[in-house]
């Protein structure tokens, strides 16, 4: 009888394991396996990188970790475009605050001027708002048929005006673009 400990001479230097080994074996290999907790905790590990990555893409305003919203040549320009410009709607933010301030003070001191001009600036904004946000949408849309075709402008108009009416510093992706510097091919 030979010994089975011993190496054999074929090409892998080692003995064949016996079946007691074998299935030792797979079975360690099948408890090595991760449980549902260690998946979930990976997973949620994998999740919180990608979303870091979309942060920092979102703080550099370039990348393909953007989220899908942002991506694409099509909405780099439109950022561009509304970032290059002075906006009305980027002042909406204060302004209400303002106006909420009137009208505060005038429900409770019942001043007629208070309440005269919180109405004023009321109809006021809205109206600049209104004007600043057409005459906006208009032009990107022009430009991005004109640059791009008009098979790309489908949702550019509603993305500049989101874009258009949040304060500048607090754009996300930030601009890339100076005020009064030309857009980005």
């Amino acid at each position: 009888m030979s010994d089975e400990s011993a190496p054999t001479d074929d090409k892998k230097g080692r003995p064949t394991p016996s079946r007691r080994e074998a299935e030792a074996a797979r079975k360690a290999e099948m408890k090595r396996t991760l449980t549902r907790k260690e998946q979930s905790e990976r997973q949620r590990q994998a999740r919180a990188e990608i979303r870091r990555k979309q942060q920092e893409s979102l703080r550099a305003g370039e990348g393909k970790y953007l989220p899908a919203r942002d991506q694409g040549p099509v909405k780099r320009f439109v950022r561009d475009y509304v970032d290059s410009r002075w906006n009305f709607g980027e002042f909406l933010l204060p302004l209400l605050v303002i106006i909420l301030v009137f009208s505060i003070y005038a429900s409770s001191t019942q001043e007629t001027w208070a309440a005269r001009t919180s109405n004023a600036l009321s109809v006021a904004t809205i109206l600049v708002v209104i004007v600043d946000s057409w005459r906006i949408t208009r032009a990107v849309r022009r430009q991005v048929a004109q640059r791009f075709g008009a098979d790309q402008t489908r949702g550019v108009r509603f993305y500049a005006l989101m874009r258009s009416t949040q304060l500048r510093r607090l754009r996300m992706p930030k601009p890339a673009v100076p005020r009064g510097g030309t857009p980005r091919p």
